[in-house]
């Protein structure tokens, strides 16, 4: 094709997609591995895949399930819309049936298609996850950006969702709650989800909880928003996170009751895109979800790696000056490094995309700037995922140490070297940036 005939054709692209990229994750996920092609170190804090294997219950009913080939139900199979809403009655104590489960390939997915047929604002807090907005601006909804403060843990405040609602109480409106959070590791007090709750309530809202990383809370205490406002909570959730098994593409969407005709709409559409999710995965999924002390011990020495390796890369960037709240779960942190600015400037770095640019090249450490989050770009925060160890390793030797005990004062040296190695290359190159 002609240089006027490409023109051409890119003058019909939908005006919804101009302007966007490739999910920064991703990106940077593949740049980090072109310049490893390349020859060079780079540690990679960028993609946030577990860095764990997948449980091996649910390894082993995959390979039993591996000659599933059949088309399966497009709301999904059976027996796994029943495991997952006895897990969450289990986890919440909320009388949900098979029939207010919804399976698709990736929550992403499922996220996408829930915005595409309910039509309202999309209501995030900032910073929020790269896909977000994104998904919102593909299908032409209006995105409210509501403020948080990191003294608050990025968190959402039951005042500011209230300021924004109460300006135009009627107006339809899908707010995205993420927790333990993606970027910043934080997590809700159950005060402060009852306070939500109430506000939620009073608006009618539709609150999309994103539980993604629900199970790897370091202290195995997640509780949802749906128990406080279950009438106008979707719970979503997944195998990617907490289970090991990004790759596997597999979301899950329990909705209440009084939400089923929202439910039966994105399987109108998903009918139609999707058709169904993958036979052997959903086979499989009913083993993770039925959970069991295999699963259990999983879980737990999941947890107590994360919460030591986020805990001291938290007190090494806090002990430099560097501002950050400390992780509740999941696999990020979401520092700020305002308080180097002025040095940082001295060297050309104003923004956040400039920091972590100069950053990947001058230490070979792969983060994504906050701007990517919805933070303004001139602030100077990042997202890092600490998740550049050999995960399996790591569960091995954690299985060793009884769980009721520490794990050695030397864990972190022997399995996440290279994370521990990564932040430090960081503090001594900002701290270097004062001299």
């Amino acid at each position: 094709m002609s240089d006027d005939s490409s023109s051409f054709h890119s003058i019909h692209l939908n005006l919804n997609v101009r302007g966007l990229s490739q999910s920064a994750t991703l990106a940077i996920n593949e740049r980090s591995a072109q310049l490893h092609q390349e020859g060079k170190d780079v540690y990679r804090l960028g993609l946030g895949q577990s860095p764990f294997p997948v449980a091996a219950p649910v390894v082993e009913e995959l390979k039993a399930n591996a000659h599933q080939k059949d088309y399966l139900p497009v709301k999904g199979l059976p027996q796994l819309r029943e495991a997952v809403a006895d897990y969450h009655r289990r986890q919440e104590g909320i009388e949900y049936s098979r029939d207010d489960v919804l399976i698709g390939p990736g929550s992403k997915e499922l996220m996408f298609l829930v915005q595409l047929v309910y039509y309202g604002d999309l209501v995030i807090p900032t910073p929020s996850w790269v896909s977000y907005a994104p998904q919102a601006t593909i299908i032409g909804r209006h995105i409210r950006w509501v403020p948080t403060k990191l003294a608050q843990g990025w968190r959402i405040s039951p005042e500011e969702l209230e300021r924004i609602c109460s300006k135009d109480p009627s107006r339809p409106r899908l707010v995205i709650l993420n927790y333990p959070n993606n970027p910043s590791g934080t997590t809700y007090p159950r005060d402060e989800l009852k306070q939500l709750a109430e506000v939620a309530r009073r608006y009618k809202l539709i609150i999309l909880s994103d539980e993604i990383y629900g199970e790897v809370h370091f202290e195995g205490q997640h509780e949802s928003i749906a128990r406080y406002y279950p009438e106008g909570t979707i719970i979503s959730s997944g195998l990617s996170k907490w289970c090991g098994a990004g790759g596997w593409r597999l979301g899950t969407f329990t909705f209440p009751r009084s939400l089923r005709w929202l439910l039966d709409a994105v399987a109108i559409v998903a009918s139609e895109t999707y058709t169904a999710t993958s036979a052997p995965i959903q086979h499989a999924a009913v083993r993770a979800y039925q959970g069991g002390i295999e699963i259990e011990r999983y879980l737990w020495n999941s947890r107590r790696i994360l919460k030591r390796l986020g805990t001291e890369l938290a007190s090494r960037l806090q002990r430099i000056g560097a501002e950050v709240p400390m992780p509740e779960g999941g696999f990020y942190l979401f520092p700020s490094f305002e308080p180097f600015r002025d040095n940082l400037q001295q060297r050309g770095i104003e923004s956040s995309h400039e920091f972590c640019e100069r950053l990947l090249q001058e230490t070979g450490v792969a983060m994504l700037p906050g701007v990517e989050f919805g933070r303004p770009d001139n602030e100077l925060t990042c997202r890092l995922a600490f998740v550049d160890f050999d995960g399996a390793r790591a569960l091995v030797s954690a299985e060793t140490h009884p769980l009721e005990q520490p794990l050695p004062e030397d864990f972190l040296e022997q399995h996440c070297n290279r994370v521990i190695t990564a932040i430090d290359l960081v503090c001594d190159w900002v701290v270097n940036s004062t001299k």
